[in-house]
């Protein structure tokens, strides 16, 4: 598409086999588009094929196309703290598939446990392990953090090198800032409303010490509802988090800004306008 103008210029088929089966599939969705930091390339993830595209825009009329086998059912991802690596989810394969953007081409398939669901992931240094990628799950209570520094840190690059035990499944995104000692974990579709309505915190330099429950929804004070907390946020600074509280669309809902440093509410924004989408 025109950047300016949003008119489409081109018109690309995402059809083809299934990385696993060889299968023809004939309607598979693309279920991420991120821009490289390396080439005029945009990587484009073919969800039900486990194909990843990388789709370079410099000559649209002579399209080129890499096109690398990962893993079935890719979701969503992000990149490693050196924004070489691009870390992304195939989620129904267990498995998070690591591009190394500079290179063109597949770096690992690491296997992870049920349902990795990162977002973007969460980026940041480990006591032990050194530079770290980390993933929430839907199926499951753990986080999983993957060695992300094959220059400094060889034996752990590309590996799981932790697991922490959040407080369950349901889990959508982490978040942390360079800024920030903490991890935060939503875990919105739990079906347990003490847990989808809560996050749970982990000390970056203490991450066997577990972790901090911080009561979100109860802060808000909605009144009735779900009341889902989802999506913590940082600001600029990286002194304050920011969380949505998802209740029904006839419902209040809420944005609770929580400080970094000390972990506790700052404001509530509570406002008609503020409608679950």
């Amino acid at each position: 598409m025109d950047g300016l103008t949003l008119e489409p210029l081109k018109v690309v088929s995402t059809r083809g086999m299934t990385v696993d089966t060889q299968e023809f599939h004939p309607e598979p969705r693309v279920a991420a588009i991120v821009a490289s930091h390396e080439h005029p390339e945009f990587i484009v993830n073919v969800k039900e094929t486990g194909q990843i595209q990388l789709v370079n825009y410099e000559d649209i009329n002579n399209l080129k196309t890499t096109t690398i086998g990962a893993a079935r059912f890719l979701h969503d991802g992000g990149w490693d703290s050196t924004k070489r690596y691009f870390m992304t989810a195939a989620n129904q394969s267990n498995k998070i598939a690591v591009v190394d953007s500079k290179e063109q081409k597949l770096t690992a398939l690491v296997d992870v446990d049920k349902i990795p669901h990162p977002g973007r992931g969460a980026n940041f240094v480990d006591p032990k392990y050194g530079p770290v990628w980390a993933t929430s799950a839907l199926g499951n209570e753990k986080v999983t953090l993957i060695g992300t520094d094959p220059a400094k840190h060889g034996d752990h690059a590309w590996k799981v090198v932790r697991v922490l035990k959040g407080q369950g499944g349901g889990s959508l995104f982490v978040k942390t800032h360079p800024k920030s000692k903490h991890l935060y974990v939503d875990t919105t579709l739990n079906p347990d409303p003490k847990i989808s309505q809560s996050v749970a915190v982990f000390d970056i330099n203490d991450l066997e010490a577990g972790f901090k429950v911080l009561p979100i929804a109860d802060w808000a004070n909605l009144g009735e509802g779900p009341k889902r907390v989802v999506q913590p946020e940082f600001n600029a600074g990286g002194d304050e988090v920011w969380f949505s509280v998802w209740n029904g669309k006839d419902q209040k809902s809420a944005i609770v800004v929580v400080d970094d440093k000390t972990l506790e509410l700052k404001k509530v924004i509570n406002d008609a306008r503020i409608v679950t989408p």
